[in-house]
């Protein structure tokens, strides 16, 4: 106990903000006085340092390097200002590194963000921080933009409410190939961290007062414009400004800060008919109306779809807090039903390789990529419009850097539409060409839901689905792992296997991960692997069924229940 006491005592001497000290000075205190509950808490805020990885920072808002708090972020931000200087000096470049920094409406958003400033202009660099709470779909858009060497997002995206997060991109003149203005991927990710690692101290770290370049909405401004411009003009003839205005459309930020983005975006593009959830329409970073502010979360926009059932919507779109995901409702046979993202990506896919397809340019000049996990109808759509097609590890870090990418998505309803404008998934222009979609289909007396039907006639019905275990002893899962790949199942849903790929070894061209794919002869394909952000072991599935004819509905109830099948093999092959 002595021993995290004294560590505990040591942090609160370099801890630069009152309300951690106060925090953890009444733990320490606490577990002096000898509660178990204090010393646990201890302990687990003393496990380690919050670690830095592909995903920046991510956790629980308090006080201790197991969490995210004011003297971790400038710890990270000194990493990262060194890894700059030392990127940029290793080319010979001279001078600073420009980096831009937003933030959301998190509990410390704002705090995290001027400290990096500081930080990064003690250090020599310029920093550029935006104006106000913005979703990262903007700050991912003013990494490139502003031609940034950097870009850092305060934001735990559809994280609880207790948590925050710190996301990094690279650009400019420290990554400049496919990958620039994406995600942070090894090696840099190791690189910024072990920079984290060699700060002694939050009092080493020098912070300027002043000096950081805080932006006018005129980046705002660029970006609403540019993303408008991915679909027709209005007025550019025709009957595309009546067909927008008579779209109704029902939106929802789930109280995150991409509201007021999304509805400038979508009014710009001529879309007036905007009705927003008043409960939700705010930014508030205890999310009241909701258990998780996630809209994949039973739950998230039942609001939303009762707002569309009193107002008669034709779509609803929900963002999640810092507006990087969207997610997609229709009515379908007579009630309001969200669409999966395995659904949605191939209705954008379809809708993006069409147009490309029209410019005829160069075989394998145009690529749609989604990850691994996600469908293999993207492949499909691809090939039938003559355009190349990538898979990928699970992540946006890795779509994002995709070559000669046009669209990518993943199933956790993550899309990138344009990634020529922003290098991440982007659930404002996502919504934009939803919203466009819908009011062409409406236009015609049609639907999303015949969009879908339309794809099953073409494509045959992909059905996705998921099963997972979680843990409370984590070293149950590298087990559960380690048992499958030694004894994988020899049928799946009554149909043989026939491949079986340790995805560790590489897969499909892929960098080494942990999981298995195993695929059947009646195209059935299952993807296990353990969770990257909890403790669980995640089963992706999915069943491919053909339409005969013209029959698309003989065909789904053929998928569901080949679907449950498959789902009764996976889970008994996972021991749940």
């Amino acid at each position: 106990m002595s021993d995290v006491i004294a560590r505990a005592e040591a942090w609160l001497v370099d801890d630069p903000d009152d309300t951690t000290r106060a925090e953890l000075a009444a733990v320490v205190e606490a577990a002096s006085d000898g509660s178990d509950d204090a010393l646990a808490d201890l302990r687990d805020r003393f496990a380690g340092f919050l670690e830095f990885g592909t995903a920046g920072l991510r956790g629980k808002i308090g006080a201790g390097p197991n969490r995210m708090n004011r003297a971790v972020v400038i710890r990270a931000a000194a990493g990262l200002a060194r890894y700059l200087t030392d990127s940029l000096g290793v080319q010979g470049i001279e001078g600073p590194a420009r980096v831009a920094i937003g933030y959301d409406a998190r509990h410390g958003s704002y705090d995290f963000a001027v400290d990096t400033a500081a930080v990064m202009t003690a250090a020599g660099h310029e920093a550029l921080l935006l104006p106000r709470t913005l979703p990262t779909p903007v700050l991912a858009f003013a990494t490139r933009f502003l031609d940034a060497d950097a870009g850092v997002m305060v934001t735990a995206s559809h994280n609880p409410p207790q948590d925050n997060g710190y996301k990094v991109y690279l650009g400019g003149r420290v990554v400049s190939d496919e990958g620039q203005g994406a995600q942070i991927v090894p090696p840099h990710d190791a690189e910024i961290a072990s920079r984290i690692a060699d700060v002694e101290s939050v009092a080493s770290v020098e912070r300027a007062d002043r000096g950081w370049t805080v932006l006018g909405e005129g980046v705002i401004d660029e970006y609403v414009t540019q993303v408008a411009a991915l679909v027709p003009e209005a007025s550019a003839g025709g009957d595309t400004a009546a067909r927008r205005a008579a779209t109704r459309i029902v939106l929802t930020p789930l109280h995150g800060v991409g509201g007021e983005t999304v509805d400038r975006v979508l009014r710009a593009a001529g879309f007036g008919d905007l009705h927003t959830v008043t409960e939700q329409a705010e930014p508030d970073p205890d999310f009241p109306t909701v258990d998780f502010p996630n809209p994949e979360e039973k739950g998230a926009i039942d609001l939303a779809l009762e707002l569309a059932r009193s107002v008669g919507a034709d779509v609803v779109i929900a963002n999640d807090p810092d507006a990087d995901r969207c997610a997609v409702a229709t009515l379908i046979d007579g009630e309001w039903t969200m669409l999966h993202g395995d659904v949605v990506g191939s209705l954008l896919g379809e809708r993006i390789a069409e147009h490309r397809a029209l410019l005829r340019m160069a075989p394998g000049s145009q690529v749609l990529a989604n990850s691994i996990v996600s469908s293999q109808q993207l492949g499909a759509i691809a090939s039938r419009h003559g355009l190349a097609h990538a898979n990928t590890l699970t992540g946006f870090k890795w779509i994002g850097r995709t070559p000669r990418l046009v669209f990518g998505y993943e199933e956790a309803l993550g899309y990138c539409v344009a990634p020529q404008l922003v290098r991440d998934k982007d659930g404002i222009s996502a919504a934009l060409l939803i919203a466009d979609f819908v009011a062409e289909l409406k236009a015609s007396g049609r639907t999303l839901a015949d969009a879908i039907d339309d794809l099953a006639r073409a494509y045959g019905v992909y059905l996705t689905s998921q099963v997972s275990a979680r843990y409370a002893d984590l070293a149950e899962i590298p087990a559960t792992m380690a048992r499958l790949m030694a004894a994988p199942p020899a049928t799946l849903a009554g149909s043989a296997v026939v491949a079986t790929d340790d995805m560790s070894a590489g897969f499909q061209g892929l960098p080494p991960t942990t999981g298995l794919h195993l695929a059947a002869e009646s195209g059935a394909r299952v993807i296990v692997r353990p969770s990257g952000t909890e403790p669980k072991v995640k089963a992706y599935l999915e069943v491919i069924v053909p339409v005969e004819g013209d029959d698309v509905a003989a065909a789904r109830t053929t998928a569901a229940a080949t679907m449950d099948e498959l789902r009764a093999d996976v889970t008994a092959a996972l021991g749940i």
